[in-house]
């Protein structure tokens, strides 16, 4: 039997495997839409508040405000409640344009909310990374949105795996490093935590954001800055950070093998994760 995802679609659970959304949605036709991916502790969402502030900014930059917030907050209840208590898992809540024309003009019509829920086996220890032949473009349109149009995700990440690696990496189109198809990437150079900028192009990640301020309090030296590619060349360390791996080594990239853990790696995940077991909101 396969994974059971919890599913609600404007106002209605349905079967996973079920019709839920109408074939001319605009997230349907050309990927018109915003999302957020959280993680699910002990029947709860962590960082509940970051995550929805993180929407209304994408909604916004997208012209898809303002967002009825009860709609979703009704979902969340809705899919968390639908049967046994998920220890850990992943929600996820998406805004689309609703139904619409089959071009990128919108309708006038009502947004389609979305939430699912799914339990989740926890991360593996260690990753790997392998370097995609392609640019994230710091100039887009949606450049740090986390908008429904993955394609260019899902193909990066074939091709990741592909060359037997967990995640791709991208730079952007001045040659700097940038991100992950599904995390933010940091490097550690001189005992230092280094992580490409918000203006590299790279989404604002939730886990990013904790990572830096917490351990900034904690005495680590973590500095944003544009980076060159090669520095994952030159680096002592490298972890990554999503919703889902909190703080992940990386033993791993392209055929260059890192310390996983390293010494300031272990510090920060050890950071992290007392911070986020003291704090489910933070």
């Amino acid at each position: 039997m396969g994974l059971v995802i919890r599913v609600w679609v404007n106002g209605d659970l349905h079967d996973s495997e079920g019709a839920a959304l109408s074939a001319i949605d605009h997230g349907v036709t050309v990927g018109d839409g915003v999302f957020e991916t959280c993680k699910i502790v002990r029947g709860e969402v962590f960082a509940a508040g970051r995550h929805r502030a993180r929407l209304r900014r994408s909604a916004a930059g997208l012209g898809l405000g303002p967002l009825d917030e009860a709609m979703i907050d009704a979902g969340i209840k809705a899919v968390l409640s639908a049967g046994e208590r998920i220890e850990f898992g992943r929600l996820r809540y998406t805004v689309t344009g609703g139904p619409g024309p089959l071009g990128s003009d919108r309708g006038d019509v009502l947004p389609t909310y979305i939430v699912t829920a799914a339990p989740a086996a926890p991360p593996a220890p260690t990753g790997t990374l392998a370097v995609t032949p392609w640019t994230r473009n710091e100039r887009s349109a949606v450049a740090g949105l986390k908008t429904t149009s993955y394609a260019e995700n899902v193909v990066a990440l074939a091709h990741a795996h592909e060359r037997g690696a967990m995640e791709a990496v991208f730079a952007n189109s001045r040659g700097e490093l940038c991100e992950c198809t599904g995390s933010n990437v940091f490097v550690v150079v001189g005992g230092e935590i280094l992580t490409p900028p918000l203006s590299s192009g790279c989404l604002a990640g939730i886990t990013r954001e904790l990572a830096i301020e917490w351990c900034r309090q904690e005495g680590l030296t973590v500095v944003e800055e544009a980076l060159p590619l090669s520095v994952l060349h030159t680096c002592q360390e490298v972890f990554i950070t999503s919703s889902t791996r909190d703080v992940l080594p990386i033993g791993r990239v392209d055929f260059r093998s890192l310390p996983a853990p390293g010494p300031v790696t272990a510090r920060a995940a050890e950071i992290f994760a007392a911070r986020a077991a003291a704090d489910l909101d933070p």
